[in-house]
């Protein structure tokens, strides 16, 4: 047992343990609810207050800096404990920085005025920055620190956001908003060069080594980087077009080398890999969508659905079953429904808007109802798994 990490006994009840367990349960719940309450709002036609955001840009912003960032600090806080063999949070620092992005998810909900929602939100970022950074400074992983500095530019993101929001900065909502999207499927193009090719090597049946290349390394990095500034500043130019259709190529040569038909017998593999596909198929659209007459955030919604919603359950339904002590080979039957469940509800977001545009309500509607389905049906799976202490009696 490594000496930075805690021997004491672990209670039954194990859910502040590690990151992972609220973070996740959090996550997964609450995508359910905000999704809910989405389709009551702008679907259904039954408007609220939501702390004086409009529609639109609240469900932008909980779906960035409320799901998607719980599963990133769930992801990091259990993470870096592996990579630096050093306590992250747990316990009382960690039930307080989850409370804080909690109450900030509640208090849209209930109107609360919109500078508390702010300072919770705020300082569940604050908090969950230093919390990350301060393993990876102790054990001097700077190769580390940029996965880090993710979070700290959400931070930033969200400032711009609310500024934006009380009217400090013009467009700030939308700058905001945006830039904390493009920083999380950052954070997944990150990490899902880091794993998915490991995840895949020792998940198969057979021995198999996934090329990778250097040029892709570097290319995709800075071609990213480049597209979500070009698409902030002007999402029509002809420059972020031709961004978007350089990263379709670079990451279409990666995904070729990373295929192997094999994946198909293993869920918690064809869904990392589905994942990435839809990353590849939103920028052909947001190519598409400057030539072709079509409904409004087609590829935004393909990004969001069918790359950060799809990868990021494949993601939790792994992680949580190797941290609870479980075989990572030996899934709970739900995963396969669940992961087709949310490839179902990109499709019918994404897909049939373009070829039946006369519908395009009732297609929303459908995609929310499955969304909500398909994060239930993982909550309720999973729900003990981050509940209960691991099954390997080992702290976690």
């Amino acid at each position: 047992m490594d000496p930075n990490l805690p021997t004491r006994p672990v209670p039954k009840l194990a859910l502040f343990e590690l990151g992972f367990r609220p973070f996740f349960a959090g996550a997964t719940f609450m995508s359910a609810a905000l999704m809910l309450t989405w389709l009551n709002n702008f679907t259904l036609g039954h408007p609220m207050m939501l702390s004086g955001l409009s529609g639109p840009f609240w469900h932008g912003h909980e779906m960035v800096f409320g799901y998607a960032l719980a599963v990133a600090a769930g992801f990091l806080l259990t993470a870096i404990r592996n990579w630096t063999n050093i306590q992250t949070l747990r316990r009382a620092p960690l039930a307080v920085i989850f409370l804080l992005w909690l109450g900030a998810r509640i208090g849209f909900l209930i109107n609360a005025p919109l500078g508390l929602v702010a300072a919770m939100d705020l300082l569940f970022l604050a908090g969950l920055t230093a919390a990350v950074f301060q393993p990876l400074l102790k054990a001097r992983q700077w190769k580390n620190i940029g996965i880090a500095s993710k979070i700290g530019l959400m931070l930033l993101a969200n400032i711009v956001f609310y500024l934006g929001a009380t009217g400090v900065i013009a467009d700030g909502q939308r700058i905001g908003l945006f830039a904390g999207f493009y920083v999380i499927l950052a954070l997944i193009f990150t990490l899902g060069r880091r794993v998915m090719p490991f995840f895949i090597e020792r998940g198969l049946d057979e021995p198999v080594v996934l090329p990778n290349k250097p040029w892709i390394d570097r290319s995709s990095l800075w071609l990213f980087l480049a597209f979500a500034i070009a698409d902030i500043i002007s999402p029509t130019h002809w420059t972020t077009l031709a961004l978007a259709a350089a990263l379709f190529i670079v990451h279409s040569i990666r995904f070729a080398g990373w295929y192997h038909p094999g994946i198909w017998k293993k869920p918690l593999l064809w869904v990392l890999m589905l994942g990435y596909g839809w990353m590849i198929a939103a920028f052909a659209i947001k190519i598409l969508e400057a030539f072709v007459s079509l409904p409004p955030n087609l590829a935004t919604h393909a990004f969001a659905i069918g790359a950060i919603g799809i990868t990021t359950t494949g993601m939790m339904a792994r992680i949580s079953l190797g941290h609870s002590g479980r075989n990572i080979h030996q899934p709970p039957a739900i995963v396969a429904p669940v992961f087709l469940l949310l490839a179902l509800a990109a499709v019918v977001r994404v897909v049939l808007p373009m070829l039946f545009a006369g519908q395009y309500m009732l297609w929303i509607g459908l995609s929310q109802g499955l969304w909500i389905a398909a994060f239930l049906l993982l909550f309720a799976s999973y729900l003990p798994m981050w509940l209960k202490a691991r099954a390997d009696g080992r702290p976690g």
